[in-house]
């Protein structure tokens, strides 16, 4: 595991799971930490002013990091958070931006609810937690930054199986069904709604070997979204997906610059 992981993982085990998050916002931050989860004010006092009040809402704390890569300067992190003994629990998916010293300086998340009804079978979660094919990484990140800039910024998904794989498709998202078809009538159940989907933007791009993350604005029928999807990449083609999704709020509730 490489400092920058190790020092991610860290502060969530040693700011939330227990406790000390004045600590471990000094131990794991750099000189500045630029925050654009919407709640938390930037900077080391920022984030301590917003879990201490975290920690006495929820007493009871357990993390559970699901997958975890480095991708250069940048580090993600897939988590479960579960708060008093399963009052609440929340899917995060978080990339940091790190210093030269592996120290965290810049941070995105995005945070759902964990539902047990999804229609693929799979939870939120499941599912493989290691990269593999480390040697295929930058052509990883290149299939799925072009199956986002190419299918779905543009809507055409006629083009989805150039980049899906039409033999196996594990889908995590809640409402889509296993399958290229399930992807094609999650789509289209969209458009028929009048809520078609367009990725407008994509923020970030970083991958270790066979899982890549992005972080992405997207336009829902007027509605725009936050979301960070995770892909796993075999053979070329992209197989599995998990993604977390939240609705951005009006700029006037921010206390920062914004998701993204």
């Amino acid at each position: 595991m490489g400092k920058r992981l190790e020092n991610a993982r860290n502060l969530y085990f040693d700011a939330i799971r227990d406790g000390k998050p004045a600590e471990a916002i000094k131990k794991y931050s750099g000189a500045r930490y630029t925050q654009h989860s919407t709640p938390v004010r930037d900077g080391r006092e920022g984030f301590i002013a917003f879990f201490d009040e975290f920690l006495a809402r929820n007493p009871v704390r357990e993390i559970e990091i699901l997958r975890g890569f480095e991708d250069g300067q940048y580090v993600f992190l897939h988590v479960l958070q579960t708060l008093n003994n399963g009052e609440f629990r929340y899917v995060t998916a978080d990339i940091f931006d790190t210093d030269a010293d592996g120290k965290m300086i810049e941070h995105w998340d995005i945070i759902a609810e964990m539902t047990d009804d999804t229609l693929s079978g799979h939870s939120q979660i499941d599912g493989p937690t290691e990269p593999e094919d480390l040697d295929r990484t930058e052509a990883n990140k290149t299939l799925v930054r072009r199956f986002l800039s190419e299918v779905l910024a543009t809507g055409d998904y006629a083009r989805a199986a150039e980049f899906i794989s039409s033999e196996r498709y594990i889908q995590h998202n809640p409402g889509i069904a296993d399958g290229i078809a399930g992807f094609r009538a999650f789509v289209d159940s969209l458009d028929a709604d009048g809520k078609s989907m367009r990725y407008e933007e994509v923020h970030k791009v970083v991958g270790c070997g066979s899982l890549v993350a992005t972080l992405s604005k997207v336009d829902r029928g007027g509605t725009g979204l936050a979301v960070m999807d995770l892909f796993r990449v075999d053979a070329g083609k992209i197989v599995e997906h998990w993604d977390v999704i939240e609705e951005i709020t009006p700029e006037e509730t921010w206390v920062n610059s914004g998701k993204f």
